[in-house]
């Protein structure tokens, strides 16, 4: 049994809460380092103080402490056993008693040891300066350690907690939590806190249904990715467009430490303040680098060592991006993590026909963060960051730059590795990158469907001497496809390894199942409405996106025509 199982879900009323407070994993792996940290600078006074008020949230200069405002009658929409034994929670954790996780993760109650806060940021938003922003419907839950034992099979050794949140290159990897692991954990929708602004500081059950499917699904794709832990609902009304139903997130990742927070101390001229962070992300996110680092044989002390790697990982994440064909829709600043872990699932998609000015964010009306964009959106973020970190270098028009121009480098050598792999090609040649490029003109030129196209590549057999029906059939101009066919049977001539290894190969790294934006709204309807059972079932099905799983051969078919009306935007 899965925790995706609706069996695996009790109602609140079954889950009785025992006496005294409930007890959690434990309040000795609560170790809440950013907590720390921000308790060794000084209250910040708020206007017409002298001194702090006694009893009110402490409030200093990395965000305020305080409590999230509760839900009322909180109910399970769906969780993650993946994600909770990443955390090395017991596999009953949703329904025992003294746990009363219902009640913790929808603000209702607190585990021993949690240290709760909302961090403060600012940032660019679609190229133009915002100001101060930060944690207007999150709240930080603590920094929670996770013991030695193995939890999944298979992880790579020698992973960081960063790589572990995330899979190996060929998506198929499991992972473990091992020694020293450390993740926190985070509510989205908890309500308001001083960064709000205008804002209500809640979710709706809607966007929140798409960033706990998406959230995994990206882990099972093997795209680096913070994870979601579970969805609960509540009969709270919120309005947005109109009025939707409240729900809350539960947000799980190393650190949630964006471009924005370095961005905040810079403009805002604390400068004492950014040096502090940036020590504190090297020390605890990036501990390799304390020493500094060697790059290209020059010796890179700890900041430009640690930027350089932030460059390196941030174009490994949108290189994978590309690659499975995934546009974020609000590539922010505030919006990028440290980790180079995709972050704050809000008006994305996974493209359906292929199409490089795809605009996913109906609030996008300039077409900024359209698919094709991303990398040099991502080049220019980097760019931003790297301008905040100007007051900590000697040389920075010299010594940022170097380590910054390395973005071009580092995403084509990911990007290429992994269409390299999608077409199969174990071996490199001169004439691949143009083989590529012809393929994606096809598909673009007809908007073919890209998952479905990618995974077709696997029945290529040399011999046959034939373009296969499955992708033949997906264009119109089929003597188009037929011609790209007869080079690919050429090129895969030249390949050592037999048909069979090359095509499970490919499609393991070809996804047969997405999230494609009409499965999530006839499962959002759904919830709507009630019935949890399609959102738990995606979940389901997304954990192995790679498998054939004939049972959900449906959910891998062609887009019906009313999913191009679907429309998605940032209150999504």
């Amino acid at each position: 049994m899965t925790h995706s199982d609706p069996t695996a879900l009790a109602p609140p009323s079954s889950n009785p809460r025992t006496e005294g407070p409930p007890t959690g994993p434990g309040p000795a792996r609560w170790i809440n380092r950013f907590a720390r940290f921000t308790e060794e600078v000084g209250a910040v006074l708020r206007d017409g103080e002298t001194v702090p008020v006694p009893g009110a949230p402490r409030r200093h200069a990395f965000g305020t402490d305080l409590a999230a405002q509760p839900f009322p009658e909180p109910h399970w929409v769906a969780t993650s056993a993946d994600c909770a034994a990443l955390l090395d929670f017991p596999s009953d954790w949703t329904t025992r008693a003294d746990w009363a996780a219902i009640d913790v993760l929808t603000g209702r109650a607190t585990w021993p040891g949690m240290h709760t806060m909302a961090t403060v940021y600012s940032g660019h938003q679609f190229g133009v300066w915002a100001g101060q922003l930060g944690d207007g419907r999150a709240l930080l839950l603590g920094e929670l350690q996770v013991d030695g034992a193995p939890r999944t099979a298979g992880a790579l050794p020698g992973a960081s907690a960063a790589t572990d949140i995330a899979r190996a290159p060929d998506g198929r990897a499991a992972h473990e939590a091992r020694g020293g692991a450390r993740f926190e954990l985070q509510l989205k929708g908890a309500g308001r806190t001083p960064y709000s602004r205008m804002g209500d500081g809640r979710a709706v059950l809607r966007s929140s249904i798409r960033e706990f499917l998406c959230s995994e699904a990206m882990h099972a794709l093997g795209v680096p990715t913070t994870r979601a832990l579970c969805v609960a609902g509540a009969p709270l009304p919120v309005m947005r467009e109109t009025m939707e139903s409240g729900a809350v997130v539960t947000r799980v990742a190393p650190s949630f430490l964006r471009f924005g927070h370095f961005e905040h101390f810079a403009h805002s001229g604390q400068h004492a303040a950014l040096r502090r962070l940036v020590d504190f992300t090297i020390a605890t996110q990036f501990p390799e680098l304390a020493g500094g680092a060697e790059l290209d044989g020059r010796a890179l002390d700890p900041l430009h060592a640690w930027l350089a790697e932030v460059v390196r990982r941030t174009a490994a994440m949108v290189a994978h991006w590309q690659a499975v064909g995934f546009a974020h829709g609000v590539m922010n600043t505030d919006n990028m993590s440290i980790l180079g872990l995709t972050i704050d699932y809000g008006p994305f998609g996974f493209l359906d026909g292929f199409d490089p000015g795809h605009v996913c964010n109906h609030s996008d009306g300039q077409g900024r963060y359209a698919f094709a964009r991303q990398p040099n959106v991502a080049w220019w973020n980097l760019h931003a960051l790297g301008h905040a970190l100007r007051p900590l270098c000697a040389d920075p028009d010299t010594t940022l730059a170097t380590v910054l121009d390395r973005f071009e480098d580092d995403f084509t050598r990911a990007y290429s590795d992994h269409m390299r792999a999608k077409l199969g090609l174990a071996l490199v040649e001169p004439g691949d990158k143009p083989l590529l490029d012809d393929f994606l003109a096809l598909l673009a030129g007809e908007r073919v469907d890209h998952a479905i196209a990618f995974r077709s590549l696997a029945l290529f057999e040399r011999g046959a001497g034939a373009t296969p029906a499955p992708l033949r059939d997906l264009f119109i101009r089929r003597a188009d496809a037929d011609a790209w066919g007869e080079r690919y049977l050429r090129r895969l001539e030249r390949e050592t390894r037999s048909d069979v290894d090359r095509q499970a190969a490919m499609r393991r790294v070809n996804p047969k199942y997405i999230l494609r934006n009409h499965l999530a709204q006839r499962a959002i309807e759904l919830a709507e409405g009630g019935d949890f059972t399609e959102v738990r079932r995606l979940h389901d099905l997304l954990r192995r996106p790679y498998d054939e799983q004939p049972m959900f051969e449906p959910y891998a078919a062609q887009p019906p025509d009313w999913a191009r009306r679907i429309e998605v935007s940032c209150s999504s």
